[in-house]
């Protein structure tokens, strides 16, 4: 069986160290860890956001190794500059200073282009704008291949994000959902399940929703799954980040498993299941309210079934690739660990749970985001 190599993009919200508000310190946090990290660092779209980027590796270790690095030097950086870096979907706090744009040509178009989707009437960017998320890369994967994996993959998406779910509190209120990040990164173009199209038609595709005006440009192509502008890899885009680190391995190595598994069907011409475009979604906003501890729709038949076996089913599916690999046994161990302890959202309800106060929320993210 191929080894794919996997890779993560991980998404952090900057937060003053006292009042645990969102702040705009990224140009300096990202200038300082830069200096160790390179352009592993990266900016996003706010001013409040930081984006680590790992290499491509077919380790497990190796990748739970630089993750750790990498959150620890940006988290150093922070400190140094008053503030924390905390992996969530969405802040649970409000801002108390205007969030504002990076400042970059391609984000300031973006946000004159979707002004709506950015910025209130009064011209203030929205709260409920930031959101951060976990990308799971898997390659090496040319275009033709990585679109015909993502028909494989995508009736299994729904089943990640609920394992994903990491964002029930947004501006200091309870949503009420485990993933409220998937609510409002939903309101951009093209977020959602992946189109049934071959390489022309993709090319095609996106280069009209381009000269229309629906899409900045082909990096703002936003399907759960899609083709890398950048690296010739398959990108996985359902996950919220999640401050507790085994959980992103976990998420990586089963991404990588299912997709090993799945890759053997591409390339013996069996054709992808034909779920219909409603279906997919409501598997999608099923996973972003009730995330594992409610019901699913199981990816085969359609039928609603307990999310948690939902999982169990995702796993033996992607045991021929996880085995190939040797991160079954890991995998299983990680996978009862979370379905003992709940998954990000049920951990940070329980938090409140005890202390009453959504700071303690945000303090225990700070310490599993840096201190894994």
């Amino acid at each position: 069986m191929e080894i794919l190599t996997m890779g993560v993009e991980e998404e952090f919200v900057l937060v003053d160290r006292t009042t645990r508000a969102p702040v705009n310190r990224a140009p300096e946090v990202i200038r300082r860890a830069g200096r160790e990290l390179g352009e592993q660092v990266q900016a996003e779209f706010f001013n409040a956001q930081v984006e680590v980027c790992t290499r491509a590796t077919a380790s497990r270790r190796e990748l739970r190794d630089e993750l750790t690095w990498l959150r620890a030097t940006v988290g150093a950086a922070a400190r140094d500059l008053r503030c924390r870096p905390i992996a969530c979907g969405t802040p649970v706090l409000p801002p108390e200073e205007p969030l504002t744009v990076t400042d970059t040509e391609r984000y300031r178009l973006m946000a004159r282009r979707f002004a709506s989707l950015v910025t209130r009437a009064d011209g203030v960017a929205r709260d409920d704008g930031l959101v951060c998320g976990c990308h799971v890369h898997v390659g090496t994967l040319d275009r033709e291949r990585a679109l015909a994996l993502a028909q494989h993959m995508r009736p299994w998406l729904p089943v990640l994000q609920a394992l994903a779910g990491n964002s029930p509190y947004a501006g200091r209120r309870d949503t009420g959902y485990q993933s409220w990040r998937a609510v409002e990164h939903a309101r951009w173009p093209t977020v959602g399940p992946t189109p049934v199209l071959d390489e022309p038609q993709y090319l095609a595709h996106v280069a009209r929703l381009v000269s229309e005006g629906t899409l900045l440009d082909n990096r703002m192509v936003y399907w759960h799954a899609r083709p890398s502008e950048h690296v010739p890899t398959l990108e996985i885009r359902v996950a919220d980040a999640n401050a507790d680190l085994d959980t992103v391995v976990l998420l990586a190595v089963l991404v990588r498993g299912l997709a090993a598994t799945l890759l053997a069907r591409v390339d013996a011409s069996v054709p992808p299941p034909r779920i219909p475009g409603p279906t997919l979604l409501r598997a999608h906003r099923l996973a972003a309210a009730q995330g594992l501890t409610g019901m699913g729709l199981d990816p085969v038949d359609g039928l609603e079934r307990p999310a948690v076996a939902l999982l169990d089913a995702l796993l033996v599916l992607a045991r021929p690739g996880l085995d190939a690999t040797g991160d079954t046994d890991w995998a299983y161990a990680q996978w009862r660990r979370i379905r003992a302890d709940g998954g990000g959202a049920a951990r940070q309800r329980a938090v409140f749970r005890r202390h009453g106060r959504f700071g303690a929320v945000v303090d225990a993210l700070a310490a599993a985001t840096t201190e894994s």
